[in-house]
């Protein structure tokens, strides 16, 4: 069975979604003619047509009103941001209305914003950010982070299907360096359950994104170097959270390494120390620690890049503070 890339991945759930309901359709800057930024939707213009794979003007707050518009109609739109940046162009419909609308009237807003984001491509403060959280503590919007392959492909299959808005951020870092065999079947994978991506003993990293590739290369070496067995949660999803898996994993391993590639303040990890508090507290036996970016606006430069964003040493750095405690 050949491997297919994270791009293709979320290419042919797109693409099935679009086949299995004709209520479907994208909508973005330069994805028809052109098919997109990253190359997601090319080919479906020809296949679809203009009804269905819409060019917008360079507005995300227009992306975003006819998104939720259509979505009210009985459409399913899958709306893109050229770069997850971007979104906050479109912030107050997603925020202010889109999330809203279940609580206000049982209104069901079907959308999929999919938000290309992260950083390591050398795209500067304005190409690189992680803007997951804005949307996170949104009561009414669900935020999916998928690391691999196979993820992406069900995860955007389940956001079409989803009856509610959801952010769907995509990693341009995984878009091509990623790969996994994908069953020839159809399927979907859960909203709002996480996955242990590798069992361990001694502790736990909970992570998401390209963070997940990252922590699994920490295991390996934190493994061959101090012998250590590292338990890797990957979060997949970001809200609804799946508190129990984390509480599960803190109270197998008694340390909790948390890792996430957005900035620090106001973090996911901080979401999840708090959890583990609550959760997992008498099973602890070291503190709960993180690594993330610092508080800073992501550098273009690439030494400067380098140094902003967590990589492999800075985890391992930690991992084996902690194993040591």
């Amino acid at each position: 069975m050949p491997s297919t890339t994270y791009l293709e991945a979320i290419r042919e759930g797109l693409w099935e979604e679009m086949e299995r309901d004709p209520n479907v359709f994208c909508i973005g800057e330069d994805i028809a003619e052109y098919g997109g930024a990253f190359k997601v939707t090319a080919g479906f213009l020809e296949r679809f047509g203009t009804r269905r794979v819409v060019d917008t003007p360079i507005s995300e707050a227009a992306i975003a009103g006819a998104a939720i518009g259509a979505g009210l109609m009985g459409l399913r739109p899958v709306a893109e941001m050229q770069f997850a940046d971007f979104i906050s162009c479109g912030f107050d419909q997603l925020v202010n209305f889109a999330a809203k609308c279940r609580y206000r009237w049982n209104a069901p807003v079907p959308i999929v914003v999919r938000a290309p984001s992260g950083g390591g491509i050398h795209g500067g403060p304005f190409h690189s950010q992680n803007p997951e959280m804005w949307f996170v503590r949104t009561p009414g919007l669900k935020v999916v982070c998928p690391a691999t392959a196979y993820d992406a492909k069900g995860l955007i299959k389940a956001a079409i299907r989803d009856n509610d808005p959801v952010i769907f951020f995509e990693h341009k870092g995984l878009y091509r360096r990623i790969k996994d065999e994908l069953p020839e079947e159809d399927y979907t994978v859960p909203i709002g359950k996480a996955k242990v991506v590798r069992e361990g003993r001694d502790l736990s990293i909970v992570t998401y994104g390209a963070m997940v590739w990252t922590a699994l290369e920490v295991a390996d070496r934190l493994a061959a170097e101090e012998g250590a067995s590292v338990e890797v949660v990957d979060l997949r999803t970001l809200m609804p959270l799946d508190r129990d898996t984390v509480c599960a994993s803190a109270r197998k391993t008694g340390k909790v390494l948390l890792v996430h590639e957005d900035t620090r303040t106001g973090g996911m990890a901080g979401e999840l120390a708090a959890t583990i508090n609550e959760g997992a507290f008498e099973y602890l036996d070291g503190p709960i620690l993180r690594v993330t970016a610092p508080d800073t606006p992501i550098p273009f430069s690439p030494p400067l890049e380098e140094a902003f964003l967590p990589n492999a040493d800075k985890v391992l750095d930690k991992a084996r503070w902690l194993y040591r405690y």
